[in-house]
């Protein structure tokens, strides 16, 4: 039962001189003699601690017990009453044997027990319930309470890297309400929105934080920090997150086949590489132009020092002559995501001919390199002959003599739209040396070249005495048309010749 609280709102030095006018029975000497001291105007004290209330007495005040109460008025409620200790187990007596001095302690203080704390002196009344004769000032207390643990939390499945994801920072129990969060990979800072603070039940706080971070390929080893600071706190908190749990890094896979390409029933082995994954859960499969083949080689796992794995997974196919062009697939899960593959064909060379098979496996940059090289090498071929063809050409000329060379004049527009000559002639006009010679006819052609040697000896008795040339004047350019030369004498060095245009 509570004490009845007469005049709760009349101030602390009003109450006993009232008390002590309405109680018959107690003499005015030993009213005016009784004393209640509460020195402590206010108290702050961490939760979780212990809280000590000071409060002693004096002089004669009759029979009825010393109280403490939380809060005056309707609202108050009693932490420790004289005439029954053992109903507040977590407050007990300083000096539980005396008559005088009635200072308590609150163990475990939580921030619910904050509020404003009164020593009361009760006294029996005419209806013998207790009444209040006496309370001190009031002990205002404050509790700090620390923040719990960071916690951090991540989205419920794994993120690949290059992808932003949010993380969490929350605590909460904190009393006063002001409080301070920072993030941090590893030892760097990251940027984080402002923390969200909410009153939570009994007069405390909870907080929470977002940071939003973009994973990388690497961050199997890194580690998110939520560092919290508050008040109460003698050393910063923190909250740790492995990123390595939210973390997936799809493999790279590839397929090889050596020897490729390989001899009619040899055996040719097919590895599958897995390279750069995380986690290392992961299964292999082959399959052999669609249908699953039996794989007797699977390594494990092994770990790269980054934090990574890899795999390397190998099935032997003997190389039968109907087993050509067979497309070998390897198939690997990983992390119970959508299969990923690759393929390599079976290329089996044919010893009869000596040839590599009609499939030689080539990937588009080594056919081009052997189509570039094979270019370069055809063209070096061709400059070489046409060198060659230019020496030779070169040493008959110099066997030649004595020579005379036509030379074609420049081709233009002009010649091209002369008018035809009527007798359909090219003109060809030949020097030759002033020395005499015997007559000898002697000629050197082909069907198209474009040089003619004319040789002139002296010539014999008589009155023809003729030079000859043949010409092939295939490449000689038309020349207008111009009279017919004169005739020059015997023994001329001039000659002049005719030939009909082909």
């Amino acid at each position: 039962m509570e004490p009845h609280l007469r005049d709760p709102g009349r101030t602390a030095w009003a109450l006993p001189c009232l008390l002590l006018l309405a109680l018959p029975g107690v003499d005015a000497q030993a009213r005016q003699g009784f004393t209640l001291q509460q020195p402590q105007l206010t108290q702050m004290v961490t939760a979780g601690e212990m809280l000590t209330l000071s409060c002693t007495t004096s002089g004669i005040a009759g029979p009825g017990p010393v109280m403490w109460l939380k809060g005056w008025g309707s609202g108050n409620k009693t932490v420790y009453n004289q005439n029954n200790e053992n109903a507040f187990p977590r407050v007990r007596r300083a000096m539980r044997e005396s008559d005088t001095d009635f200072t308590i302690r609150i163990v475990n203080i939580q921030p619910e027990d904050m509020g404003t704390y009164y020593c009361v002196k009760f006294v029996k009344g005419d209806t013998g319930d207790d009444e209040v004769f006496l309370r001190g000032n009031g002990t205002e207390v404050s509790v700090q309470a620390k923040p719990s643990p960071p916690l951090v939390s991540g989205p419920e499945q794994r993120e690949r890297p290059g992808e932003p994801v949010p993380f969490t920072c929350t605590t909460g129990g904190f009393f006063p309400d002001k409080i301070e969060v920072k993030w941090f990979k590893n030892n760097n800072p990251v940027g984080a929105q402002p923390p969200q603070v909410k009153e939570w039940k009994m007069k405390t706080y909870n907080m929470s934080s977002t940071a939003v971070l973009t994973l990388q390929k690497d961050d199997v080893r890194s580690q998110l920090i939520c560092e919290v600071k508050h008040s109460t706190l003698p050393a910063p908190l923190h909250g740790r997150y492995q990123l390595s749990k939210i973390l997936r890094v799809p493999p790279s896979v590839e397929v090889r086949a050596e020897p490729s390409p390989v001899e009619v029933n040899k055996t040719v082995t097919f590895s599958c590489l897995v390279r750069e994954f995380y986690p290392d859960k992961v299964s292999v499969s082959w399959l052999e132009n669609g249908t699953e083949m039996k794989v007797q080689n699977v390594s494990l796992p092994r770990k790269l020092p980054q934090g990574l794995f890899e795999l390397r997974s190998q099935v032997e196919v003997q190389a039968m002559e109907e087993k050509n062009r067979s497309t070998i697939t390897c198939i690997v899960v990983h992390d119970a995501q959508a299969p990923v593959n690759s393929s390599a064909l079976l290329w089996i060379s044919n010893p009869t001919q000596g040839g590599l098979g009609s499939g030689f496996q080539m990937d588009k940059e080594d056919m081009l390199i052997y189509i570039v090289v094979g270019v370069v090498c055809t063209v070096l071929a061709l400059l070489v002959a046409a060198i060659l063809y230019l020496i030779r050409t070169k040493q008959i000329k110099g066997k030649s003599s004595p020579s005379a060379r036509l030379h074609e004049p420049e081709k233009s527009s002009e010649a091209t739209t002369q008018e035809s000559d009527p007798n359909n002639l090219t003109y060809a006009d030949l020097n030759f040396e002033k020395e005499r010679k015997s007559i000898r006819r002697m000629v050197e052609m082909s069907q198209q070249s474009e040089y003619a040697c004319i040789q002139t000896n002296q010539a014999p008795n008589g009155d023809d005495n003729l030079t000859y040339a043949d010409l092939d004047m295939v490449h000689l350019s038309k020349a207008p048309k111009r009279p017919a030369p004169r005739p020059e004498e015997a023994g001329s060095e001039y000659a002049s010749v005719q030939i009909t245009r082909k």
